[in-house]
């Protein structure tokens, strides 16, 4: 009975010991919006076709960057997507903007060294402010670039919502760059942008460069040609402890480095928001189409 009673307990004693020395979970956060849902399901989809990690997902962390940052830090999570100059202002609260990419991205890579983080690579897309405007609108006065805007800015409409507008470094400096003289200007909630842009009611709007809406047809983003809006790359940020940890990782993540084109990412978008699918089933059907996942 004895020996019966040992077994049992040697045997519980080499499973403990197996749990204790096996991989644990990787666990990826992402901020409260739709893009960053699509681009950790894109991250784990990857992770396990090509490992055997088992990885979760905690999507739309309120406060997104200024809670998951501390988060990371503590090995709560360990890795997330994160775009460069967010990085840059809300995470090493650099008061000057660098204004080369490259420079700003060296420099993130040193700084978060120091913290025990590191990126793995940029993704291929900018998600940064932009202006559009209607297909017709374009078509009937040959616009293309911001400085074609600025010339006919006086026969047009801009809409934006209150905090773009009233801020000092928002609209105001961007029509002073470029010396926009519109003949009206509209404040109205974000939610309203699009609908009023579609509807005649405003002829020029402020957007962000992956926005869902953007991937139809009917709709263009004009080229900053005089470099006026910053970039804010995506990338993944991972603890360098979770890379020495799992030792397939990093070859993984950086796979993802410059497959997603901002196009791409904005008919993703469009896809879950627009025509209401599933964020891991656009996520599997972007991974099919590079031949990342069988």
């Amino acid at each position: 009975m004895k020996r019966v009673t040992m077994f049992f307990v040697l045997a519980a004693m080499v499973l403990g010991m197996s749990a204790c020395g096996g991989k644990k979970t990787l666990k990826i956060a992402s901020k409260p919006m739709t893009e960053q849902y699509i681009l950790t399901e894109i991250i784990a989809q990857l992770i396990e076709e090509e490992t055997d990690y088992k990885v979760e997902i905690t999507k739309g962390i309120g406060g997104g960057t200024t809670n998951i940052h501390p988060a990371l830090l503590k090995g709560e999570f360990d890795l997330y997507p994160e775009y460069t100059r967010t990085a840059w202002l809300n995470v090493l609260k650099k008061e000057e903007m660098e204004k080369d990419d490259d420079k700003l991205y060296e420099q993130l890579l040193a700084d978060y060294d120091g913290m025990g983080l590191t990126w793995t690579g940029l993704y291929g897309f900018s998600n940064t402010y932009g202006l559009a405007v209607r297909q017709d609108t374009a078509d009937q006065y040959g616009l293309s670039t911001y400085s074609d805007l600025a010339a006919v800015s006086g026969e047009l409409t801009f809409g934006g919502n209150p905090d773009y507008i009233e801020l000092e470094t928002g609209y105001p400096r961007l029509c002073t760059a470029y010396n926009m003289q519109f003949q009206e200007t509209k404040q109205m909630e974000i939610a309203l942008k699009y609908e009023a842009l579609i509807h005649g009611e405003v002829d020029v709007i402020n957007a962000f460069t992956t926005d869902a809406q953007l991937a139809a047809k009917d709709l263009t983003l004009l080229t900053d040609d005089g470099g006026f809006f910053e970039t804010f790359e995506a990338g993944t940020i991972v603890r360098k402890d979770t890379l020495e940890k799992y030792p397939q990782l990093l070859d993984t993540l950086q796979k993802l480095n410059g497959l997603i084109s901002e196009a791409e990412m904005q008919q993703m978008n469009y896809e879950v928001e627009v025509n209401g699918r599933e964020d891991s089933e656009v996520a599997r059907q972007f991974l099919l189409s590079k031949g990342l996942v069988k």
